[in-house]
């Protein structure tokens, strides 16, 4: 229960640790787009994204998405780190 709540109040804080003007710039994908996307290979698989940049050794992934920045897909993934922060990460979704 308390990890869950935890999960709840770093999700909840995710969403306003990123300015506004940012989520809206960026339009997302589906996860239809997505799954072309990957499969047309046009970007790479999210766990291969996620291993390349080391997420996940001590820190806790709560949230991706797939978001085209300014003519590239990018994964914005919500993180929790091992310190109890949570932040989101722009990583590069090309090979």
């Amino acid at each position: 229960m308390k990890n869950a709540l935890l999960a709840l109040f770093a999700a909840g804080t995710l969403f306003s640790l990123a300015p506004a003007e940012s989520v809206q710039a960026q339009a997302c994908l589906s996860n239809q787009e997505l799954q072309e996307a990957v499969s047309s290979g046009r970007v790479a698989p999210v766990a291969d994204v996620l291993a390349r940049a080391g997420v996940g050794r001590d820190q806790q992934v709560l949230s991706v998405r797939a978001c085209d920045e300014g003519g590239r897909i990018v994964y914005v993934v919500g993180v929790l780190g091992a310190d109890g922060n949570a932040q989101n990460l722009t990583l590069p979704a090309g090979f």
